[in-house]
């Protein structure tokens, strides 16, 4: 057996620590709500006949109450494309539920947005706190007592973790991630980076942006670069909350069915009245918590987790901060390059071995716990081997020695970088992430000039006007979750990268968000405390020289430190309506910072 690497180890115990209390107070409520909260046995007859009344096939199976009936929640919509594929999917495990002896019931459904289509526009800055009404809208579908066991169907951005934020209030229950799988690889990510470039510069129609964008985003499923979609499935395979190798079969496979009907089969086999009874609750511990961190940061995820992963954490009384993300990458070596971390996108890195490659390695090297609680039988080493089927059965396959495409997926003993994709910069800026596994190591370090935007339309206007050609420090504040609800930056990457291209040192810094797919420009994001209420961000004047180093983990504006302690921090803009952002006034208001989950419901409740 593998002995764990030291630093894992600190970090976890470091998690355990920082948790100790508030996880206690989790377990003791998760254990009150198996023993004493609202289950079917107690409910009466005229409530249990509501419940009932919407099923006429399954109601027969269900009166007795004996065997588990779970709680399908879905974020099943048609105008997002990973979630399109959830169509046929009740019904379809209604009948693999009958299979098992149990039954299956819609408990609700929850929003999901397509960041896809928001981005750039009012609609994106719902986009977070859309994530706590998912959250909000799970607890209702789990609140009927209806259920002994939950299926949750979400792939994309803000999606899993609400679902898993919701689910884990009801910790109870034994839960199953169910994904649909990527859309089939179509014009390749640099392609269409590439055409975004030169419709930012003028030399493109709007006609082949178009074009291109379609080639790119084509079919159901995921988009197939490595963002926070596909970064959640990551994540999930590490925490053992799929079945094993769930994560990237393509919608419309044999392999892809045969995956969703074993995982409700799974559910039959993990319930509460059985001997392998596996609560959500206690899957998701303090060491697949550290899990998914460091998948995250082995393959270059999404900065997006460094938000969502505390907030997860918070819900199951787990107390996770941006030291242990820093701590862990500092250890962690990268093992993948897939786009925006290379040429390769998410169907390719399956194809060279995908998660269970890279959950194998990071065994194999002491960098990962194997001790844990998941889904599946077997504990992490079940996630290291690969699905597959073998005529109509499926089965698991252990993988050759190295991957097909060592381009893509890398041994352990032989990383793309001893170091993972993150760093954490401090200053008198404030606290800011950096995804460093995308940028050229001559780019970690800028000193330059600052130009100083409230929002990101003021910097396109200013690219467009060329007033941007220059070494220049872009600073784009009041997009903090306090502010605006923290919207991704993403249409920020193609002018920032044209800049970069003629040979400008170029860098971001922000207390908004940016897309997991923006790569080689260098941005300091999620700044805390936020510019609205008093951050520190809020004192940069255009031309102040601002220094971002990710080697030594440095944010600072080079100004005269009696000068800097004397400016006023700038008022914030005035909050704006339309798009039913005013509806999200009381998020905005009570949200905490990112560090800390930039969440109002996390805030306020105690978790």
């Amino acid at each position: 057996m593998t002995t764990l690497h030291p630093e894992i180890a600190a970090v976890t115990d470091r998690v355990i620590a920082n948790s100790r209390d508030s996880r206690a107070a989790y377990l003791a409520l998760i254990d009150r709500e198996r023993e004493n909260g609202v289950d079917r046995p107690m409910l009466g007859c005229a409530n249990l006949a509501h419940g009932y009344a919407g099923t006429d096939e399954d109601r027969d199976r269900m009166r007795p109450a004996s065997a588990m009936n779970v709680g399908i929640v879905t974020a099943y919509n048609d105008m997002l494309s990973a979630h399109a594929t959830y169509y046929r999917y009740p019904e379809q495990m209604k009948v693999w539920a009958r299979e098992a002896g149990i039954t299956a019931q819609v408990a609700g459904g929850v929003p999901a947005m397509c960041d896809g289509v928001t981005q750039g526009y009012p609609g994106m800055e719902l986009s977070l706190f859309s994530r706590d009404t998912i959250a909000l809208s799970t607890a209702v579908a789990l609140s009927h007592g209806m259920f002994e066991g939950a299926a949750l169907l979400g792939i994309c951005d803000k999606i899993v973790p609400g679902l898993l934020m919701g689910a884990l209030r009801f910790g109870h229950l034994p839960m199953v991630l169910i994904p649909g799988g990527p859309m089939r690889s179509g014009l390749a990510n640099k392609d269409k980076a590439a055409v975004r470039e030169r419709y930012a510069e003028g030399k493109a129609s709007r006609e082949e942006l178009l074009d291109a964008e379609i080639a790119a985003y084509h079919g159901k499923g995921t988009c197939t670069f490595y963002g926070t979609a596909n970064s959640n499935q990551m994540m999930m395979e590490a925490m053992g909350l799929h079945v094993p190798g769930a994560a990237f079969a393509n919608p419309g496979t044999k392999l892809r069915q045969e995956l969703t009907r074993k995982a409700v089969h799974r559910l039959a086999e993990i319930g509460w009245d059985g001997d392998d009874y596996r609560p959500l609750g206690r899957c998701v511990d303090e060491k697949a918590i550290v899990n998914a961190a460091i998948v995250l940061l082995a393959t270059g995820g999404s900065t997006n987790h460094l938000i969502h992963l505390p907030a997860i954490a918070r819900c199951a009384g787990i107390v996770l901060d941006w030291e242990d993300f820093d701590r862990l990458s500092k250890t962690v070596p990268l093992l993948t390059r897939v786009y925006p971390n290379g040429s390769a996108d998410v169907n390719m890195f399956e194809d060279a071995g995908g998660p269970s490659f890279v959950i194998r390695e990071l065994l194999k090297g002491g960098l990962l716990h194997g001790d844990v609680l998941t889904i599946a039988d077997g504990g992490m080493a079940a996630y290291s081997r690969k699905p597959d089927m073998e005529g109509d059965a499926l089965v698991w396959r252990d993988h050759a020695e190295r991957s097909s495409d060592e381009s893509i997926v890398r041994t352990v003993d032989a990383p793309f970088s001893p170091e993972g994709g993150f760093r954490i910069l401090q200053g008198n800026l404030g606290r800011a992430c950096i995804k460093v596994s995308a940028v050229d190591p001559d780019r970690w370090i800028i000193e330059a000039p600052a130009r100083v935007f409230s929002d990101q339309a003021q910097v396109q206007a200013a690219f467009k006007a060329g007033e941007l050609d220059r070494d220049v420090v872009v600073v784009v504040r009041h997009q903090g979750p306090r502010a605006n609800g923290m919207p991704e930056l993403h249409k920020l990457t193609p002018p920032l990268g044209v800049l970069q291209n003629r040979g400008f040192r170029v860098a971001l810094v922000t207390d908004g968000r940016m897309s997991g797919a923006s790569g080689k420009v260098p941005c300091a994001i999620h700044l805390s405390p936020e510019a609205l209420g008093g951050g520190p961000v809020g004192k940069v004047r255009d031309g102040d020289l601002v220094r971002l180093d990710a080697e030594a983990g440095v944010l600072t504006a080079l100004v005269d430190p009696a000068e800097w302690a004397a400016r006023e921090v700038v008022e914030a803009p005035p909050a704006l309506q339309g798009t039913g952002r005013e509806l999200f006034g009381l998020m905005r208001h009570g949200a905490s910072e990112a560090e800390a989950g930039a969440s109002a419901m996390l805030a306020m409740s105690g978790f």
